[in-house]
């Protein structure tokens, strides 16, 4: 019965403990700053999505997505949602060629819940912007502090909001393009 009750070779401390830590820490954050500094293959480009294809898809389903005929040259659409149900819901979110976001939100609800959600809780209502879409002639617009805009309809049922942080000129442009 050699060996029981006996103290162990070397004393642990919490003091050592946490000194361990430490250092194995730092040694993972030097490990990644060395990485860091010899990586060159450091891809910053958002990744492209087949919104075209989920636009199909929504219209074999029978939904009426309001998407555009085509995107500016040099726009990426990089996010897209679409579901059907009790609460269809469909979003396409791009990056034009400055990398500033522009989207579009079409949800059974409200216009005033979806401003609140996308642009801000405290959007300001503008002036009525005339537009020419396939959509409608006439958007009702929004803006917040932060300097991000928003255009607004109603379809039937359902609220549009075409959204973003891009310029209200490239929004604007954007608009003309939509179609359902």
């Amino acid at each position: 019965m050699s060996g029981q009750g006996q103290p162990s070779r070397y004393t642990r401390s919490f003091n050592g403990m946490t000194g361990a830590l430490i250092v194995t820490v730092l040694a993972v954050l030097a490990f990644v700053a060395w990485r860091g500094l010899w990586r060159s293959d450091v891809d910053n480009e958002p990744e492209a999505v087949d919104w075209q294809a989920r636009v199909e898809l929504a219209q074999q389903a029978d939904l009426r997505v309001v998407h555009p005929r085509e995107l500016p040259a040099g726009w990426t659409a990089t996010s897209t949602e679409l579901a059907a149900g009790d609460d269809p819901r469909w979003s396409l979110g791009v990056l034009t060629d400055d990398g500033r976001f522009v989207g579009i939100r079409q949800q059974d609800t409200s216009v005033t819940d979806l401003v609140e959600l996308y642009v801000d809780e405290d959007a300001e209502a503008g002036p009525d912007a005339t537009v020419a879409s396939d959509i409608t002639d006439t958007w009702q617009t929004w803006s917040d502090d932060g300097g991000d805009v928003g255009y607004s309809t109603e379809l039937g049922d359902e609220a549009l909001l075409v959204y973003g942080s891009a310029p209200a000129e490239d929004i604007e442009t954007y608009l003309g393009l939509l179609t359902r």
